[in-house]
């Protein structure tokens, strides 16, 4: 596990998931495609990539399938990251 010596809170999403209203804050102005997990069966079988849902339909399906949701999210300040990049959240972190 990597230890920075940051104080997290964290949130299981298959356990308490992010209502619509919570992803659309969260995604705010950015590109919500980039939250979008490609690995997820979901996505491959919907064909996303050739056919990206709406911004409003992408939401209103991750907030139904959690796993549809590319994590981990890290957030501070008004920063975000999406999926684990070590040396990206080292300098976040900083």
């Amino acid at each position: 596990m990597l230890q920075l010596g940051a104080e997290i809170e964290s949130r299981d999403l298959d356990k308490s998931p992010l209502s619509v209203d919570e992803l659309a804050a969260l995604i705010g102005e950015r590109d919500y495609k980039t939250f979008l997990n490609t690995r997820n069966e979901m996505y491959r079988e919907k064909k996303m990539v050739e056919k990206p849902p709406s911004r409003d339909e992408a939401i209103a399906l991750m907030s139904k399938h959690p796993n549809l949701i590319r994590r981990p999210i890290l957030l501070r300040g008004g920063k975000i990251l999406l999926g684990f990049d070590e040396e990206a959240y080292r300098k976040l972190l900083k």
